[in-house]
């Protein structure tokens, strides 16, 4: 059964379902290694955001095991996870999306308004994240509530239950499932040092530089969660190429010498 292109707008919960299909008719067997990422989305013709999405999702209900610098593998499944509940949840890379467009403008205005007060609560959440190990419980509470304090600062109910809903979403399982590949101490750091750029924006009621700052934070998160699992690593001169567009470039060779007529050679 071959695999079939799949519109753009239908994210990865249409993938999920013709993979999963693609199992349950022996397509892929138990035990069997999937295409690399990278040759699903060109099948597919989605993103690879839209595949690693789709993945976690069927790794999520138990259908596949994703073993880092190996491969995606089927697995047998214990129980079959009903797959209609992936139709009701959002998948990470939307919902980092979605905070893009809607904090990079609560930033903006919030480098506007802001009051002593409202920096001093998103202070506290600064220091507390500061404090704390990532990834864990308590470092999502902190980044909540820098981001609820920010949202607070424009004096809108509705924003600030918004954004905590929108952050809430990471507990899902589907989220959880690709932090639990990309978060580590590094990236935490990171993010911190994001975070103080839009504090720094805000305090000085810089709204071009805030919204760019924060814009830029969710943008970089997204990015930190699109790096490769890893199964192309094993996969031979085809990993090298795809990893060949992440890598610094080489230096180019020095030029070779030119020969002089007498012997001897030039510069």
């Amino acid at each position: 059964m071959p695999l079939e292109a799949v519109e753009a707008r239908r994210l990865y919960r249409q993938v999920a379902d013709q993979l999963r299909s693609l199992i349950d008719s022996g397509e892929y067997a138990v035990g069997s290694r999937l295409p690399t990422e990278r040759e699903l989305a060109e099948q597919l013709k989605v993103s690879r955001p839209t595949v690693r999405e789709a993945l976690i999702a069927l790794e999520v209900e138990g259908r596949l095991r994703i073993r880092v610098g190996s491969g995606i593998y089927v697995i047998e499944p214990a129980a079959i996870a009903a797959p209609a509940a992936a139709a009701v949840i959002e998948g990470p890379f939307e919902l980092l999306r979605a905070r893009e467009f809607l904090e990079s403008a609560i930033a903006e205005q919030a480098a506007r308004v802001a009051t002593k007060d409202d920096i001093a609560r998103i202070d506290a959440s600064l220091l507390a994240m500061e404090k704390v190990e990532h990834p864990g419980e308590a470092s999502m509470v902190h980044d909540r509530a820098f981001h609820v304090a920010i949202a607070g600062s424009l004096g809108n109910a509705v924003l600030v239950r918004v954004v905590g809903e929108l952050f809430d979403q990471r507990l899902n399982p589907y989220f959880a499932q690709l932090a639990h590949y990309f978060e580590s101490p590094g990236t935490w750091r990171t993010a911190l040092d994001e975070h103080r750029a839009v504090r720094e924006a805000i305090a000085a009621h810089d709204h071009d530089a805030a919204r760019e700052a924060m814009r830029t934070h969710l943008a970089r998160s997204q990015e930190r969660f699109a790096q490769n699992f890893g199964a192309e690593t094993a996969a031979g001169p085809a990993s090298g190429r795809s990893r060949a567009a992440r890598s610094p470039a080489r230096p180019k060779p020095a030029p070779k010498k030119k020969r002089t007529r007498g012997g001897g050679t030039r510069r």
